[in-house]
Protein backbone atom coordinates (compact mmCIF):
# COMPACT_ATOMS: atom_id res chain seq x y z
CA UNK A 1 0.00 0.00 0.00
CA UNK A 2 2.74 2.45 1.20
CA UNK A 3 4.49 1.58 -2.36
CA UNK A 4 1.26 2.65 -4.51
CA UNK A 5 1.06 5.88 -2.32
CA UNK A 6 4.97 6.81 -2.94
CA UNK A 7 3.96 5.84 -6.49
CA UNK A 8 1.19 8.30 -6.49
CA UNK A 9 2.84 10.74 -4.91
CA UNK A 10 5.34 10.30 -7.47
CA UNK A 11 3.61 10.86 -10.44
CA UNK A 12 1.63 13.51 -9.20
CA UNK A 13 4.92 15.29 -8.53
CA UNK A 14 6.24 14.62 -11.75
CA UNK A 15 3.13 15.49 -13.79
CA UNK A 16 2.38 18.69 -11.55
CA UNK A 17 3.07 21.93 -13.96
CA UNK A 18 4.17 25.43 -13.88
CA UNK A 19 0.21 26.11 -14.72
CA UNK A 20 -0.60 24.56 -10.92
CA UNK A 21 1.66 26.95 -9.17
CA UNK A 22 1.30 30.14 -11.12
CA UNK A 23 -2.35 29.67 -9.86
CA UNK A 24 -1.55 29.04 -6.32
CA UNK A 25 -0.71 33.02 -5.17
CA UNK A 26 1.39 33.52 -1.83
CA UNK A 27 -1.55 33.96 0.28
CA UNK A 28 -2.53 29.94 -0.81
CA UNK A 29 0.69 29.01 0.47
CA UNK A 30 0.95 29.91 4.03
CA UNK A 31 -2.93 31.48 5.58
CA UNK A 32 -3.00 33.81 8.49
CA UNK A 33 -2.19 32.25 11.71
CA UNK A 34 -6.15 31.95 13.25
CA UNK A 35 -7.53 30.82 9.91
CA UNK A 36 -5.04 28.22 9.84
CA UNK A 37 -5.93 27.10 13.67
CA UNK A 38 -9.35 26.79 12.33
CA UNK A 39 -8.58 24.47 9.47
CA UNK A 40 -6.58 22.37 11.95
CA UNK A 41 -9.76 22.60 14.03
CA UNK A 42 -12.23 21.29 11.79
CA UNK A 43 -9.98 18.45 10.98
CA UNK A 44 -9.59 17.29 14.17
CA UNK A 45 -13.52 17.50 14.85
CA UNK A 46 -14.22 15.47 11.87
CA UNK A 47 -11.82 13.00 12.74
CA UNK A 48 -13.46 12.47 16.07
CA UNK A 49 -16.81 11.65 14.72
CA UNK A 50 -15.76 10.06 11.05
CA UNK A 51 -15.53 6.54 12.81
CA UNK A 52 -19.24 6.52 14.90
CA UNK A 53 -20.39 8.49 11.91
CA UNK A 54 -19.04 5.24 9.84
CA UNK A 55 -20.46 2.89 12.09
CA UNK A 56 -24.11 4.18 12.57
CA UNK A 57 -24.23 4.63 8.43
CA UNK A 58 -23.32 0.86 8.22
CA UNK A 59 -25.76 -0.14 11.22
CA UNK A 60 -28.96 1.60 9.30
CA UNK A 61 -27.65 0.01 5.84
CA UNK A 62 -27.58 -3.26 7.23
CA UNK A 63 -31.17 -2.73 9.23
CA UNK A 64 -32.85 -1.36 6.28
CA UNK A 65 -31.14 -4.54 3.76
CA UNK A 66 -30.40 -7.52 6.00
CA UNK A 67 -32.92 -6.59 8.74
CA UNK A 68 -30.09 -6.75 11.65
CA UNK A 69 -26.72 -5.69 11.99
CA UNK A 70 -24.93 -8.29 14.10
CA UNK A 71 -21.74 -7.41 15.25
CA UNK A 72 -19.77 -10.58 13.02
CA UNK A 73 -21.72 -8.57 9.87
CA UNK A 74 -20.02 -5.27 11.06
CA UNK A 75 -16.11 -6.40 11.62
CA UNK A 76 -16.42 -7.98 7.67
CA UNK A 77 -17.79 -4.94 6.55
CA UNK A 78 -15.35 -2.84 8.31
CA UNK A 79 -12.44 -5.42 7.79
CA UNK A 80 -12.01 -4.77 11.77
CA UNK A 81 -11.57 -7.61 14.21
CA UNK A 82 -14.75 -8.06 16.53
CA UNK A 83 -12.80 -6.92 19.09
CA UNK A 84 -12.54 -3.40 17.82
CA UNK A 85 -16.03 -4.21 16.61
CA UNK A 86 -17.23 -4.63 20.62
CA UNK A 87 -15.02 -1.37 21.65
CA UNK A 88 -16.40 0.63 19.33
CA UNK A 89 -20.20 -0.75 20.06
CA UNK A 90 -19.69 -0.18 23.36
CA UNK A 91 -18.71 3.64 22.80
CA UNK A 92 -22.00 4.00 20.50
CA UNK A 93 -23.74 2.41 23.32
CA UNK A 94 -22.51 5.10 26.09
CA UNK A 95 -23.32 7.84 23.46
CA UNK A 96 -26.91 6.91 23.23
CA UNK A 97 -26.88 6.28 19.40
CA UNK A 98 -26.97 2.51 19.79
CA UNK A 99 -28.74 -0.18 21.41
CA UNK A 100 -28.78 -4.35 21.80
CA UNK A 101 -30.29 -6.77 23.70
CA UNK A 102 -28.56 -9.87 24.92
CA UNK A 103 -28.33 -12.13 22.07
CA UNK A 104 -29.98 -9.70 19.21
CA UNK A 105 -28.57 -7.29 16.71
CA UNK A 106 -27.44 -3.93 17.05
CA UNK A 107 -30.46 -1.12 17.00
CA UNK A 108 -29.95 2.52 16.61
CA UNK A 109 -31.48 5.22 18.88
CA UNK A 110 -33.61 8.14 17.58
CA UNK A 111 -30.08 9.85 17.71
CA UNK A 112 -28.20 7.32 16.30
CA UNK A 113 -30.81 7.36 13.44
CA UNK A 114 -30.70 11.16 12.90
CA UNK A 115 -26.79 10.69 13.08
CA UNK A 116 -26.85 7.87 10.31
CA UNK A 117 -29.28 9.78 7.83
CA UNK A 118 -26.99 12.69 8.04
CA UNK A 119 -24.10 11.18 7.66
CA UNK A 120 -25.88 9.30 4.46
CA UNK A 121 -27.27 12.38 2.88
CA UNK A 122 -23.23 13.57 2.84
CA UNK A 123 -21.92 10.59 1.40
CA UNK A 124 -24.39 10.71 -1.07
CA UNK A 125 -24.31 14.22 -1.71
CA UNK A 126 -20.00 13.51 -2.30
CA UNK A 127 -20.65 10.28 -4.33
CA UNK A 128 -23.02 12.01 -6.64
CA UNK A 129 -20.53 15.08 -7.09
CA UNK A 130 -17.92 12.84 -7.58
CA UNK A 131 -19.48 10.87 -10.23
CA UNK A 132 -20.60 14.00 -11.63
CA UNK A 133 -16.90 15.13 -12.66
CA UNK A 134 -16.47 11.45 -14.50
CA UNK A 135 -14.46 9.85 -11.49
CA UNK A 136 -15.09 6.30 -11.81
CA UNK A 137 -17.62 4.39 -9.67
CA UNK A 138 -15.59 2.19 -7.74
CA UNK A 139 -13.17 5.23 -7.16
CA UNK A 140 -15.60 7.44 -6.35
CA UNK A 141 -17.46 5.34 -3.58
CA UNK A 142 -13.62 4.82 -2.19
CA UNK A 143 -13.10 8.58 -2.02
CA UNK A 144 -16.83 9.75 -1.29
CA UNK A 145 -16.35 7.30 2.25
CA UNK A 146 -13.41 9.83 3.34
CA UNK A 147 -14.41 12.77 1.87
CA UNK A 148 -18.15 13.11 3.31
CA UNK A 149 -16.81 13.40 7.00
CA UNK A 150 -14.63 16.72 6.23
CA UNK A 151 -16.43 18.81 3.60
CA UNK A 152 -18.32 21.95 5.07
CA UNK A 153 -21.75 22.63 5.09
CA UNK A 154 -20.69 25.15 2.55
CA UNK A 155 -19.55 22.97 0.51
CA UNK A 156 -21.99 20.65 0.46
CA UNK A 157 -24.13 22.57 -0.77
CA UNK A 158 -21.98 24.07 -3.81
CA UNK A 159 -21.37 20.01 -4.89
CA UNK A 160 -25.26 19.08 -4.40
CA UNK A 161 -26.23 22.61 -6.59
CA UNK A 162 -23.15 21.77 -9.09
CA UNK A 163 -24.41 17.80 -9.23
CA UNK A 164 -27.74 19.65 -9.54
CA UNK A 165 -27.49 21.90 -12.06
CA UNK A 166 -25.39 19.59 -14.57
CA UNK A 167 -28.35 16.65 -14.09
CA UNK A 168 -30.77 19.58 -15.37
CA UNK A 169 -28.69 20.30 -18.20
CA UNK A 170 -28.55 16.59 -19.14
CA UNK A 171 -32.14 16.15 -18.73
CA UNK A 172 -32.85 19.14 -21.18
CA UNK A 173 -30.53 18.18 -24.10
Amino acid sequence: MYIRLFRYIGTMTATSNDATSKRLSKADALPPSDQHAQQYVAVRNAHETELLEDYVELIADLLKHQGEARSTDIAVRMGVSQATVSKTVARLKSLGLVSSKPYRSLFLTEKGKAMAAMSHQRHAIVLQFLRALGVSDRTARIDAEGMEHHVSEETLAIMQRFTQERESKRNAT
